[in-house]
């Protein structure tokens, strides 16, 4: 057998004289390219200059994957050109509509920091779900697209790579991404570069440590001339909104274009849209110099002969403001035609107005606030049986207010489009000291109430107030089961992502002992459902008449019963919506007492919270047909509307099966 020692295999043959030399040589000029690009500085170049030349947009993040053009969005290019170290702008604020590319130019923010200026960046979300989801849908593929990027952020599989869901490390700096709703992770590091997305959208305080801005921005501080802060957001309702706030506060600067037909230079103003009425696909802007119709295909022309303009002086000489509204959408993406077709849709609603003001304008919606006249609710009454549930109510939730010596309870019927019935008014007296009292309140859950149609209904959410003698509504809530009763927590103001959040789990004190996470709480944003009630009860109504001719009732409608009496209606007009200055001299919306006594329009509030609870207003076209087939409602309804059916026998239709799907019917 031979000797393997005296065989040589390919990899360890040795090499010749010249080919080492030549090996060596080849390694000195690499370490001498790479000492000269680290002599070398890196270019200096503005945002938008770094999105021309290096930001690639990938087809999971964009509808136009593809190198990223500033031309295609020229009123980005200064707004970004801000955040450029070399622009001595501190914070600048973005209060804009939807599909304007915002999001885009913060990203290209995001890489050209990374890139040319690595510094400690925060990026803050609305919660941090929201944040997480961004990583995955945004920033992942900004990585992965840019090789400037991925030469400089590890890939998330190497170990110890610093890439994780929340967090980015690159040579020089790091990307900390957070939700508002974590106070922790506002205060994780120092910043130079914050990054503040949608802040309409977050809560008004971080876990009860304050304003999630105020301490994001305290982050950059230390930074000194050198930081640099992006506020962006969609605004949301007139005094609350913190991007309008911000943005008054700023030089207000507006994109200027001029006209195709007579040069004059002015800003997009939605008045100024015109069409034939019933006719969106007739839209076209009119000069406001010589009234001309434009075209939507000079869009393109008139935004890269625009300008940004100031239009008033700002507070602070360090922040720039800018509004757009999505009159300036680049061709393709939200035309004119299309925001005229959406308005012409949102007419007679007051929450599509809203989202169409907020979302389309960028500008904020003013809420009325005005209590109802109580009178007015009086002279509208209906007449039906306490304790009965009208024809076309189809689910039951309660609303609990707690007081010292008693809780009161309203039950509300709901229906298609969120209109309502008051279907009970229970007080119980003794309060919450009294075991009688949780016992009385326990019998409701399983208590029936009949329908119209025969069936009978049981509460499908009960939601009680835990602001009174919280340890004892953890107490009970924990004894009956959360599955069907929710302890609510009322915050104010209002909150456009959500109205109800939760729930969360939070420490209980029961018998003496205290639990951690001992129970489940949802936080409800009060204003929220105060104003819709209020907008709900002030809605026009079909005449009898027209009621008899087959018209029916607008969505949300309130429908009040006859044993209402002067003394409840009272209490559910007890507050109104008025605007106060703060101290710093903002104006904010705040919702304050007409009268001492409000306890039917807290029910309602929470009624209407355990109704967002359960579902109602996320509920599939399916869900409510399949709750008026089981209560043989939409059978009735086809009958009493069908071309030449019969009339309806007179009473109650015989009870069916007590087989029910839905677990709140009895």
């Amino acid at each position: 057998m031979s000797d393997p020692s005296s065989t040589t295999s390919p990899r360890s043959s040795p090499i010749s004289a010249e080919d080492a030399d030549a090996q060596a040589f080849d390694g000195a000029q690499d370490i001498l390219r790479a000492w000269g690009a680290g002599l070398r500085p890196d270019p200096d170049l503005t945002v938008s200059e770094w999105a021309d030349r290096h930001r690639k947009l990938s087809s999971r993040a964009s509808a136009e994957p593809g190198q990223y053009r500033t031309v295609r969005t020229p009123y980005m290019g200064e707004i970004m050109d801000r955040l450029s170290p070399g622009d001595p702008t501190q914070r600048v604020v973005f209060m804009k509509a939807a599909q304007v590319g915002a999001t885009e130019a913060g990203n290209n923010w995001i890489g050209f920091a990374i890139h040319q200026a690595p510094g400690p960046m925060l990026a803050v979300q609305p919660t941090v779900e929201l944040a997480k989801r961004n990583s995955r849908q945004r920033i992942d593929p900004l990585i992965e697209e840019s090789p400037e990027l991925r030469e400089r952020i590890k890939p998330a599989r190497s170990r110890d790579a610093g890439n994780t869901m929340l967090s980015k490390e690159f040579a020089g700096g790091i990307l900390i991404m957070t939700g508002a709703n974590s106070a922790v992770g506002l205060r994780s590091t120092p910043a130079r570069y914050i990054f503040l997305d949608e802040v309409d959208a977050y809560p008004a305080s971080a876990d009860e440590e304050g304003d999630p801005v105020t301490l994001a921005e305290a982050r950059s501080l230390t930074f000194a001339h050198r930081r640099k802060v992006f506020l962006v957001s969609t605004p949301t309702i007139r005094g609350l909104s913190r991007i309008e706030r911000e943005f008054e506060a700023s030089d207000q600067r507006r994109y200027h274009v001029p006209c195709p037909h007579c040069g004059h230079v002015q800003w997009l103003k939605f008045e100024r849209l015109r069409w034939d009425k019933g006719q969106p696909d007739t839209a076209e802007y009119h000069c406001e110099g010589c009234d001309a119709a434009i075209a939507e295909h000079h869009k393109t022309a008139m935004l890269a002969a625009g300008e940004w303009r100031a239009t008033a002086e700002s507070e602070d000489p360090g922040t720039v403001g800018y509004h757009l509204s999505a009159l300036y959408s680049p061709v393709g993406w939200l035309g004119w035609t299309r925001i005229a077709r959406a308005h012409e849709a949102a007419r007679g609603s007051d929450e599509a107005l809203r989202a169409f003001r907020n979302t389309v304008l960028g500008e904020t919606w003013m809420e009325t606030g005005e209590a109802p006249d109580w009178q007015r609710l009086a002279d509208r009454r209906e007449a039906w049986a306490p304790g009965t549930v009208p024809e076309k109510g189809l689910f039951l939730t309660a609303g609990a207010d707690v007081q010292k010596d008693r809780i009161e309870v309203d039950v509300w019927a709901w229906g298609r489009g969120l209109e309502s019935w008051l279907v009970d008014h229970i007080v119980i007296e003794g309060g919450p000291g009294d075991p009688d009292c949780w016992q009385t309140l326990t019998d409701l859950l399983v208590r029936t109430w009949a329908h119209e149609r025969g069936q009978h209904l049981t509460i499908a959410r009960f939601a009680i107030d835990s602001g009174f003698e919280t340890s004892a509504v953890y107490a009970w809530a924990r004894q009956v089961g959360f599955a069907q009763v929710a302890p609510v927590k009322g915050l104010e103001g209002f909150n456009r992502a959500s109205p109800v959040t939760g729930p969360t789990y939070v420490d209980a004190t029961i018998g003496g002992k205290r639990l951690r996470r001992g129970a489940r709480l949802w936080s409800v944003a009060t204003s929220t459902f105060k104003a819709e009630t209020y907008r709900f009860l002030r809605q026009d109504r079909p005449t009898p008449e027209e009621i008899t001719a087959g018209a029916s009732f607008p969505p949300g409608t309130v429908h009040l019963p006859s044993w209402a009496d002067a003394e409840w209606l009272k209490q559910l007009t007890a507050e109104q919506l008025v605007t106060v200055k703060s101290r710093r001299g903002f104006t904010k919306l705040e919702w304050q007492k007409l009268r001492e006594r409000n306890e039917a329009l807290d029910c309602r509030v929470y009624a209407r919270a355990a109704a967002w609870i359960a579902g109602a207003d996320r509920w599939s076209e399916a869900r409510w047909a399949d709750l008026e087939d089981q209560l043989g409602v939409a059978k009735a309804n086809e009958t009493d509307t069908g071309q030449g059916a019969a009339p309806r026998a007179q009473g109650r239709t015989a009870p069916r099966r007590r087989t029910m799907r839905s677990s709140y019917m009895g």
